[in-house]
């Protein structure tokens, strides 16, 4: 069984968007890249872009937004790897049908593609865990992912990288499609927060 891979960019950013927006629904895209070894196709996903809090899926903003980011994906050498959500109501673990409408098309262009729910009840400051619910594209089909194959690397997800983040408040830069609609000089890629993840991350070694 092949492994998915989280890099600790990609799963603190998951994780800041949904602390950032407590009471909406939350969106993005996953970037990642495909390593084959020993005939095991292994997925590492590299970075996530928050899109939406206020309309997830109104489509010429998400049309725009998935442009710009597959730009991006194809300037760093990474692929259009899959999508994240987080629901409005605490307990709602479902996918609608336009998530899964990005979701599918996602899938049309990379087989092996991911599905990630937020799972809310479990975003707080003392996580010892993953609130991360992942399934993945398995001949058109999506199928929940075995904990087992998910390496978060770094142990991110079982370190105090993301309590300090939390406990600091670092969602409040995190800056999404809607930010940036709001206000174009607001970075959608995040580059300085991406660099304060790095620097937590080499603070908790």
């Amino acid at each position: 069984m092949a492994n998915v891979f989280f890099s600790p960019r990609a799963y603190c950013k998951i994780i800041l968007h949904a602390a950032k927006y407590p009471h909406c629904a939350i969106n993005g895209l996953l970037l990642g890249k495909q390593k084959t070894k020993d005939g095991r196709a292994d997925l590492y996903i590299e970075d996530a872009i928050p899109l939406f809090h206020i309309c997830l899926h109104v489509s010429p903003m998400a049309e725009i937004a998935l442009t710009l980011v597959d730009q991006l994906a194809v300037s760093k050498g990474l692929i259009l790897a899959g999508y994240y959500l987080a629901n409005e109501n605490i307990n709602d673990l479902s996918t609608d049908r336009p998530a899964h409408r990005i979701a599918d098309k996602i899938a049309e262009n990379f087989n092996n593609a991911l599905l990630v729910v937020v799972d809310n009840r479990e975003v707080t400051l003392s996580m010892q865990s993953s609130p991360l619910r992942i399934s993945q594209s398995i001949d058109g089909k999506w199928k929940p992912k075995d904990k087992a194959n998910i390496i978060y690397e770094r142990d991110v997800a079982y370190t105090d990288v993301m309590y300090s983040l939390l406990k600091e408040e670092q969602y409040r830069s995190l800056v999404d499609f809607d930010n940036h609609l709001d206000n174009i000089r607001l970075d959608w890629q995040n580059q300085k927060l991406n660099e304060v993840i790095e620097e937590a991350v080499d603070n908790y070694k």
